[in-house]
């Protein structure tokens, strides 16, 4: 007969509880009352962590699929476990505050015990990172990501992290699912009437749009039209220098900034409807992801100052070089600088319209 399932043992509950041993509290060594604290807050990120690790796979794999059924049950899954890693976020940001109860003279207690070991060295945080699609190349101290010496990673985690940056990651395959996206196949605008005689853009929309957009800046935007044309259709005006360029567009290509920026637009017709709310929460997750970065920051800076980090690394420093450069989604964000009023918008032609509305 099979033993009944008790809750301490479904939870594992004595390895959990089990696994807290602050240092200063063995032996000849002074216990620091806020140790426990300072494990258990670091222990809960990191169930977290493995929970939205455990979101991000579902994420992956739907977008991995050759074809995506809009229509299907899988955007709205996907869209459903993007919104729950918002809520972890959420959590993990109000989770500073319990941290900040601790003062500085009691972080110093202990602390010069963890050397050298180091928030850093979170190989699953390192890990929510790539999935997300942040490069090692666009790391802020990038070679601070390939150590294995005193303060870096152990060879085991560092192998989990090289492993999973071989793999596509979710940018990629956002990328090429936006890319996908079939509105501008000849059929669907062979009765669109053209509001503009500019044919710069290529495609009949687009022209009317870059029309539209240009005539809406003011005297002092008039040059965002070079960023247009460069963002969306790879025209790059002579003597751009490369660090410019790469602010405006660094990682997506002009072919899916174009679909995310239709999606943007007409959202409001029903088949557009998911996956508008799917770049949205790619978008918040980056801001919740900049807002843990900021309030950990500031968190150092309150307990130790300008001080080294445990683990050799500039401690402050470094948090802010990363909170500055350590955008995922910037590309997708960026696109509110391109829109124009609804009721300037281009009226879509009906056979388009058709199959935006389910009415096939």
């Amino acid at each position: 007969m099979k033993d009944t399932l008790y809750y301490s043992d479904y939870l594992h509950l004595d390895k959990i509880l089990g696994s807290q041993q602050p240092e200063s509290f063995k032996e000849d060594n002074y216990p620091a009352h806020d140790e426990m604290l300072f494990i258990i807050i670091h222990q809960a990120y990191e169930l977290w962590f493995k929970q939205i690790l455990f979101e991000l796979d579902y994420v992956l794999k739907i977008f991995s699929k050759e074809i995506i059924n809009d229509n299907s049950e899988d955007l709205n899954l996907v869209l459903h476990r993007l919104r729950r890693i918002i809520k972890i976020l959420e959590l993990l940001n109000q989770q500073v505050s319990i941290l900040d109860t601790m003062t500085p003279l009691d972080f110093l207690e202990f602390r010069n015990l963890l050397t050298p070991s180091s928030g850093f060295q979170s190989a699953q945080f390192r890990l929510i990172e790539s999935v997300l699609g942040l490069q090692l190349e666009n790391r802020h101290q990038k070679d601070y990501y390939k150590r294995v010496n005193e303060g870096g990673f152990t060879q085991e985690d560092y192998a989990r992290i090289t492993e999973k940056e071989q793999h596509q990651n979710l940018l990629q395959l956002i990328n090429h699912w936006l890319e996908r996206m079939p509105f501008f196949e000849e059929l669907f605008w062979k009765n669109y009437a053209p509001l503009s005689a500019e044919s710069g853009a290529g495609h009949v929309f687009w022209n009317d749009y870059r029309h539209i957009y240009k005539a809406g800046l003011t005297q002092r935007e008039a040059n965002k039209i070079i960023d247009f044309d460069y963002v969306f259709f790879n025209i790059m005006q002579e003597g751009i220098a490369p660090e410019t360029l790469n602010n405006l567009r660094s990682s997506f290509s002009a072919q899916a900034l174009r679909a995310a920026l239709f999606i943007m637009l007409y959202r409001d017709f029903p088949v557009f409807q998911t996956s508008y709310q799917i770049l949205d929460t790619l978008i918040e997750i980056d801001h919740l992801m900049s807002n843990w970065r900021h309030k950990h920051l500031i968190m150092v800076r309150r307990m130790i100052g300008m001080r080294v980090g445990t683990g050799n690394t500039s401690g402050s420093g470094y948090l802010e070089g990363a909170l500055n450069k350590h955008y995922v989604y910037r590309d997708i964000a960026g696109l509110s600088t391109f829109l124009i009023e609804r009721r300037n918008l281009p009226k879509l032609p009906e056979e388009l319209i058709k199959h935006l509305s389910f009415n096939v």
